[in-house]
């Protein structure tokens, strides 16, 4: 060790003792993340109010922290919550667990999980960051109808998957936008 390197070292706190601090204001005020930030989970719905999800799994086998619980329920006539033969009866992601990548919804095959801009998932209690199918819901817009019901843009669920963006317009969700929107969007 050399003679000036206690110096050398102290340079770099004398140095920005002098700099303005840059102090941020959260939560007071809350950053706006980039549009393609990966935050909160959520479940969308189809125009009409009927959940995407299918309850396939394929979200929770893609998950390499083991944190999604899927377990898929069969829609029947009288109690329809998705267009397909099934839908997801259970679901619950663990933010515990949780690491964020993405992979899950990348093996959506129905674009039912997505993620949001949302940040703020902390918490003081551990049994409050196991999200369950209700909070992961998207809300529902004006113009939807809360499940069960029937299928209300087609007889099956081809009309859904194939015809959804015009059957969508049809609904009144204007061109260019999806019905995949998160909590700010319904708040506007």
């Amino acid at each position: 060790m050399g003679t000036f390197d206690p110096i050398k070292g102290f340079g770099v706190t004398f140095a920005t003792m002098f700099k303005k601090v840059v102090t941020e204001e959260y939560p007071e005020v809350k950053k706006i993340p980039a549009p393609r930030f990966h935050g909160r989970h959520q479940l969308n719905r189809h125009p009409d109010g009927l959940e995407k999800c299918v309850g396939c799994e394929l979200c929770a086998w893609a998950c390499p922290a083991d944190a999604i619980f899927v377990e898929g329920g069969d829609n029947t006539d009288e109690a329809r919550y998705s267009p397909g033969e099934r839908y997801g009866k259970d679901y619950q992601i663990n933010y515990l667990r949780c690491i964020g990548c993405g992979l899950c919804i990348e093996a959506c095959p129905t674009r039912a999980l997505t993620m949001t801009n949302e940040y703020e998932t902390a918490d003081d209690n551990r049994q409050d960051l196991i999200y369950t199918k209700e909070d992961l819901l998207a809300p529902l817009l004006p113009g939807m109808e809360a499940p069960p019901h029937p299928m209300r843009l087609g007889a099956d669920e081809q009309d859904y998957y194939v015809r959804g963006p015009e059957l969508a317009r049809g609904r009144g969700v204007p061109e260019g936008e999806t019905v995949e929107s998160g909590q700010e969007e319904a708040r506007r």
